[in-house]
């Protein structure tokens, strides 16, 4: 998988990469990693990537000609790159896009700045758009680097231990049991009992109802989903 960072702040970005998971990927030649910078495709005497907004408001907006003429470029020399714009104005990321993305063979993640990215870039290049949440960032790198951690650990060999996907939230509509960790019982803060008895069924049952009353705690809306999906099922 090559991923492309389409952005103003390279620095930001490369931190991400230098340690764990990642960094072992890449060292593997899973992942290959590489930057875009915009600004070095600017025609303004000085480089300028943003202006003013048309039609007023506060703060200036990324201007088209530098991304314009960027993602030529790199449809030039990838014609199969995958392009996700990230705004929050978009639809939702969820688990199931990283498992879809992680089939894709390039993906370029363009990250905008300032009050956006002007919207025709996003009509004429985007093959998707998504949100990672109802909230405003800086900018859109942490969005990017979201959704490629997010896809990553969805791609042969990047986990050390490709099970532990089976067994993580939304899988099943459900956010994934409590885990726990040695000693048993620190400062009186105790394991559940049954977790220590072996039994691998009742481990099972036990972690499925957990599952379900984090799930009815914190998202409900997924546990109704989940029990749609398995009266449906039956």
């Amino acid at each position: 998988m090559k991923f492309t960072f389409v952005t103003l702040f390279q620095n930001i970005v490369e931190g991400y990469f230098e340690d764990s998971i990642l960094k072992r990927a890449i060292e593997k030649n899973i992942l290959y990693v590489e930057y875009l910078n915009p600004r070095d495709f600017s025609s303004s005497k000085h480089n300028k990537v943003d202006d003013t907004s048309v039609g007023g408001g506060a703060g200036m907006v990324m201007n088209p000609q530098p991304l314009f003429d960027a993602l030529d470029e790199l449809k030039a020399k990838d014609e199969d790159v995958h392009l996700v714009f990230l705004t929050p104005v978009a639809k939702p990321f969820r688990q199931n896009d990283a498992k879809r993305l992680a089939k894709k063979t390039h993906i370029a993640f363009v990250s905008g700045r300032y009050e956006g990215i002007d919207e025709r870039v996003i009509e004429k290049y985007a093959d998707e758009v998504f949100s990672i949440g109802d909230y405003i960032l800086t900018g859109g790198e942490l969005a990017s680097l979201v959704i490629c951690d997010a896809v990553s650990r969805n791609i042969e060999g990047v986990l050390g231990n490709r099970d532990s996907l089976s067994i993580e939230s939304f899988e099943n509509e459900l956010l994934e049991a409590p885990s726990f960790s040695k000693p048993q019982n620190y400062e009186n803060y105790c394991v559940p009992s049954e977790y220590l008895k072996g039994n691998h069924s009742k481990i099972r049952s036990l972690k499925l109802v957990l599952s379900e009353c984090k799930t009815k705690f914190f998202r409900p809306e997924q546990l109704l989903k989940h029990r749609t999906r398995k009266s449906y099922e039956k």
